[in-house]
């Protein structure tokens, strides 16, 4: 087994699905991934990663959702109340590698950043969540463009284009998870 993934399979079921939930906010991700454990190496992890998301019914793409800042909005750390250490340290991170991933947004111009925060009202008010998009590498101007190109989606069509994102992101995310040890 390979270093950079030995110490997630060694963690108590528990233990690793917290772990996981930082990547993916839902459960049954996590447990999906769990399932397929051991890994043997980061690749076969991460492809188990992505595979589960594209697994995913759509409540459960929800409850990934709810965990998402939106586009242009700081990342918060969850309330500590009741968090271990751990747990706490966990919440840290995943607000860290949220405001990493926007950091486009968080330099982008006043102008730009206004026509975000209207664009995701309305994204919401269409749609019922969160825009989600893999922000990573991508300057605000190109995510403004592509909220203003997907409120023309269907329902439909939009679910199959949040559920990629979502694979990209948790792709990204298990990979600095396994990085940061």
């Amino acid at each position: 087994m390979s270093g950079e993934i030995g110490w997630l399979n060694s963690l108590p079921l528990d233990q690793a699905e917290a772990e996981l939930l930082t990547c993916c906010a839902s459960r049954r991700w996590a447990r999906k991934v769990l399932a397929r454990s051991p890994y043997q190496n980061s690749e076969s992890l991460i492809a188990a990663a992505v595979t589960g998301v594209c697994e995913l019914s759509w409540s459960d793409v929800e409850e990934a959702l709810s965990a998402h800042p939106r586009i242009g909005a700081r990342a918060e750390v969850a309330a500590a109340v009741g968090l271990s250490a751990t747990g706490a340290e966990q919440a840290r991170r995943e607000a860290n590698w949220s405001r990493n991933e926007q950091s486009a947004a968080a330099t982008a111009d006043p102008a730009v950043l206004r026509e975000i925060a209207e664009g995701n009202f309305a994204y919401e008010e269409r749609f019922g969540h969160v825009f989600l998009i893999r922000a990573t590498g991508r300057s605000a101007q190109e995510m403004l463009s592509e909220l203003r190109k997907r409120l023309d989606n269907g329902v439909e069509d939009e679910r199959v284009v949040i559920q990629a994102e979502l694979a990209e992101i948790t792709r990204l995310r298990v990979r600095k998870l396994l990085e940061d040890r």
